[in-house]
């Protein structure tokens, strides 16, 4: 409980008036950088485990290695899903409640958020473990390959509760406006999983070595910590709300709430799924070259995700209480903030490897042809990369006003624009440079039409059912 809070009668700190909140009070910059770096180090440290897990299993084998290949995409859209579009609008919902001083509703949304975390993560074992061999052979997995991948990725999907469940806890307590205990547990857990995979799975010490089901198995144990940790903190009341798992009728409403920006939300990773397995196929058609160089710069742009995430994250609450407390003006303003401070930072790296693209490019190889494929897609799309951070900054804040239509169509506009265009290039032979300032103008559609749809949206909020 923080100092000054006067305890209520469900034990958990009483509503504080809005004034008294830095969230809503506070200056918009100072709050945003505040509440961003720890995201935005939690973020990067996931990209840690994935560069670790990566490792461990190339130490394994080529074929494990092309194994995980086909089980990532898969594995990286449960947290997209959980954490970035569902726990969105878990955050938006318990935000915009706490911003109306109505920690009751906060509390009750907490538990519904719970339910839908489960019931999704239940969902999506059941889809991946029944389908994934099929999509893991669709992607070209055969053999030994495809026997390993569906090994791995069978362990790894039946404890994906587990990963929404940690999400939605965490998101429900970023929520609140605490980034802390989302961003310690998150570094804490990553280590623990970093440390699980390799012990696990190359066989260290006097433990014998699971090959990829032990890498598996330390992200299924870290994210079981996760969901104990963030479970503990909210039912314990030491936060702004207190999670009951007794008491409290399950309401309609409430669901709605939630999944009528979340819901939503979730058609955003899968339409960047699709773009990306799309660009891959596109340019997997130019040659091995122009493929690792494509590959050496998407590299770039996951590495550069955690920085607008953590941004957008971060401004979820922000816009959330703001419209919660009636305040639509302030709650614009902080997107845009948050949007332009997201853009910048991309801009600053883009600009970077725009001029000099070898540093960036010479980590990863010393192949002529390579390199030259990689200045060609960095040429193209660096210049882009600050409208990529606008829009997906915009799109976290737009969750938190519960607005996220035109975020999604403009996400659907950039995939219909990549497939079609995509298409015709194919067809007629074009280089490598043509798909690759397809790639950027597609950056530069969803980075302009989501702040359009920004702009022309009104968050004024409508009267909550009872």
């Amino acid at each position: 409980m923080a100092v000054g809070d006067v305890p209520a009668p469900g034990g958990g700190p009483a509503p504080r008036p809005a004034s008294a909140n830095p969230l809503v009070s506070g200056p918009i910059l100072n709050t945003l950088v505040r509440l961003s770096i720890p995201n935005v180090l939690a973020m990067l440290m996931t990209v840690l485990v994935g560069v670790a897990e990566t490792f461990y299993i190339g130490r394994l084998g080529t074929t494990p290695l092309a194994a995980m290949a086909l089980v990532f995409p898969f594995s990286m859209l449960t947290g997209m899903m959980s954490a970035g579009a569902m726990g969105g609008g878990v955050s938006s919902a318990v935000s915009r409640a706490l911003g109306a001083s109505d920690v009751e509703r906060a509390n009750v949304l907490a538990l519904h958020a719970a339910v839908i975390g489960t019931l999704a993560g239940i969902a999506y074992s059941i889809v991946f473990v029944a389908v994934g061999p099929a999509l893991y052979a669709l992607l070209g997995g055969r053999g030994d390959v495809l026997a390993q991948a569906t090994r791995y990725g069978t362990v790894l999907f039946s404890a994906a509760l587990l990963v929404w469940l940690s999400n939605t806890l965490m998101s429900v307590i970023r929520g609140t406006g605490n980034v802390r205990v989302p961003a310690v547990t998150m570094l804490a857990t990553s280590a623990l999983q970093i440390v699980l995979g390799g012990t696990l799975g190359l066989g260290l010490g006097p433990v014998p070595s699971f090959g990829m089901v032990g890498v598996a198995v330390g992200q299924i144990v870290s994210n079981a910590v996760a969901v104990a940790i963030f479970a503990w903190y909210l039912m314990a009341g030491h936060g702004r709300l207190t999670l009951h798992w007794r008491g409290v009728a399950l309401n309609r409403h409430m669901f709605w709430d939630i999944l009528k920006v979340g819901a939503v939300a979730c058609l955003s990773p899968l339409q960047s799924i699709a773009t990306a397995v799309i660009i891959t196929g596109l340019v997997a058609r130019l040659g091995v070259q122009a493929l690792a160089g494509y590959g050496i710069g998407q590299r770039l742009e996951f590495m550069l995700i955690p920085v607008a995430f953590g941004i957008g994250v971060a401004a979820v609450p922000m816009v959330g209480m703001a419209i919660g407390a009636g305040l639509v003006a302030r709650a614009r303003r902080v997107a845009w903030t948050a949007g332009g401070l997201s853009a910048l930072n991309m801009g600053v790296i883009g600009l970077a490897v725009t001029v000099a693209p070898d540093l960036w490019s010479s980590i990863f190889t010393s192949d002529p042809e390579v390199l030259d494929a990689t200045r060609l897609y960095l040429r193209a799309a660096g210049p882009a990369f600050p409208f990529f951070g606008l829009g997906l900054t915009l799109y976290f804040a737009s969750q938190g006003a519960g607005k996220v239509g035109g975020p999604v169509i403009a996400s659907t506009v950039r995939l219909v624009l990549i497939a079609a265009v995509g298409a015709a290039l194919a067809a007629s032979g074009a280089p490598a440079w043509q798909f690759f300032a397809l790639i950027a103008l597609g950056m530069i559609i969803y980075g302009t039409g989501t702040a359009t749809a920004v702009w022309r949206s009104d968050w004024t909020p409508r009267r909550k059912a009872a």
